[in-house]
């Protein structure tokens, strides 16, 4: 969600003051692109992954004024609610063992935060949805005290003229109610990869993530219920879409394109997506006197279109690059599964960069976008269209995507036993038992009468464990 703001109403001129700085940058980046000015850092990721604050009865607990501060390390930030909290891994370079230095680096901070809460005697886990979360916590008492976030709300329900937000997901159970503010988006939290690229791979990196996001959702899905009610195997996909409904313009195909989106059809160039956010209403017209060529304006505004694959533009003393956020994953279950995942993200792109021409040919936008939303609803258990033919999800991993992976990841210069242990050792038992976060957890509440308590107690136990799902 990002950078603070020092404002949370807005007036008709910071509207159109904003408009016009918004205009100024696009055309400076209009001319980026033209002059081609970018940095080469397709040899760069790194990763955003979200937690939740728990009491020991594995409840949230809203501490993460305290919880931040005591842990005192700036890879640690608030996320929308005092529930939650997010880790920004410090970017690595894709050679040699940067696999073993991510999850380092990760569980390092993740390990402080650990013990932050102990010390607190509070805990913390990595899950899509906590199943404990109900909606007496998803509360606006319990959005994170950043005047972002107030802002955010309150201009949501002002374009939607303070209708309440409706949340309707169908599964193996339903959920419907109605909010009156975007609280429900706290109840989502995910694992977020940067992927750097050039700019004249950025349109094909972006359009092969769309077309990967089916597979990436289905293996690492960790999200099926809300509310004691059992949905989808990653709800996180229709609750973030539905707790910030916002319309914003008729797509391609005749949908209406929302605030949280799959997209509105494959790109040229990346350029295209930065036009397309002209499109979409500005929610927080907060106006600054930054030199221009900061961006500060349209990344405020990209930053508050979620798109599930979104453009980003990111800056080094001053210099260009840009980047993929793969925004389809959920957090956890373990340390050494969120690596395995951004592993897998990272091998399936580079293997396939060079194809992505053709692939967008054979797996049209409509296929690639119904592939993912039967991913999010049916995990590894989903049959897709992949080049024309139907073909079971799981099937598709084991026998193409996870062996093209696992070979990209070595051309980068991973040694066997380092990729051995993402993927010998977690990704391919997993995917071959079918049994990722969401399938635990499942699996779990059908042995122990939908005890939800009981279900996050053996989740944090197991988490704590480092051992990766499919061995939990």
């Amino acid at each position: 969600m990002g950078q603070e703001i020092r404002q949370s109403t807005f007036t008709e001129l910071d509207q159109k003051e904003f408009a016009k700085k918004l205009r100024e940058e696009t055309e400076i980046l209009r001319d980026w692109f033209k002059k081609k000015v970018f940095l080469d850092r397709s040899d760069h990721c790194g990763l955003e992954l979200e937690g939740w604050i728990l009491d020991k009865e594995g409840n949230p607990y809203p501490e993460n004024q305290k919880l931040i501060p005591g842990v005192n390390d700036p890879q640690v930030v608030p996320e929308i609610s005092k529930f939650n909290f997010e880790i920004n891994s410090r970017p690595q370079k894709l050679e040699g063992k940067f696999l073993l230095a991510l999850e380092e680096d990760l569980r390092g901070v993740w390990s402080k935060c650990q013990a932050e809460a102990e010390k607190m005697k509070l805990d913390v886990a990595a899950i899509g949805i906590l199943p404990t979360v109900n909606d007496n916590h998803l509360q606006m008492k319990n959005m994170s005290a950043m005047t972002r976030y107030q802002a955010l709300n309150a201009e949501c329900l002002k374009h939607r003229g303070h209708k309440p937000f409706e949340i309707d997901i169908k599964g193996e159970e339903e959920l419907k109610l109605s909010k009156e503010d975007v609280m429900m988006e706290a109840a989502a939290t995910s694992l977020q990869v940067h992927l750097q690229t050039t700019q004249e791979e950025a349109a094909d990196l972006y359009n092969l993530s769309l077309i990967l996001s089916a597979p990436m959702v289905a293996v690492s899905a960790n999200a099926p219920t809300l509310y004691g009610k059992k949905l989808w195997q990653e709800t996180r996909i229709p609750i973030f879409e539905q707790s910030v409904q916002l319309p914003a313009f008729k797509g391609e195909d005749g949908d209406m394109i929302e605030r949280v989106t799959f997209g509105n059809g494959y790109i040229n160039e990346m350029m295209d997506l930065f036009e397309e956010n002209l499109k979409f209403p500005v929610l927080l017209p907060y106006v600054c006197d930054k030199d221009p060529s900061w961006l500060s304006h349209l990344r405020l505004h990209n930053g508050n279109i979620w798109r599930w694959n979104r453009p980003i533009i990111g800056l080094e003393s001053g210099k260009p690059h840009l980047r993929i956020e793969h925004r389809v994953n959920s957090a956890g279950p373990s340390i050494i599964d969120v690596v395995a995942n951004v592993g897998l993200y990272i091998g399936m792109s580079k293997a396939l960069l060079p194809k992505a021409s053709k692939l967008i040919k054979e797996i049209d936008f409509k296929t690639a976008k119904e592939n993912f939303y039967k991913a999010s609803k049916e995990g590894l258990n989903a049959m897709i269209i992949w080049r024309g033919e139907e073909i079971s999800i799981k099937d598709l991993l084991l026998n193409e995507l996870i062996p093209l992976a696992k070979e990209a990841v070595k051309e980068l210069g991973c040694d066997d036993n380092t990729v051995a242990t993402y993927f010998d050792d977690v990704l391919i038992p997993r995917t071959e038992s079918g049994k990722n976060g969401a399938a635990w957890q499942s699996q779990f509440l059908a042995q122990n009468g939908n005890d939800y308590k009981k279900l996050m107690q053996a989740y944090l136990e197991k988490q704590k464990s480092h051992k990766p799902v499919h061995l939990w």
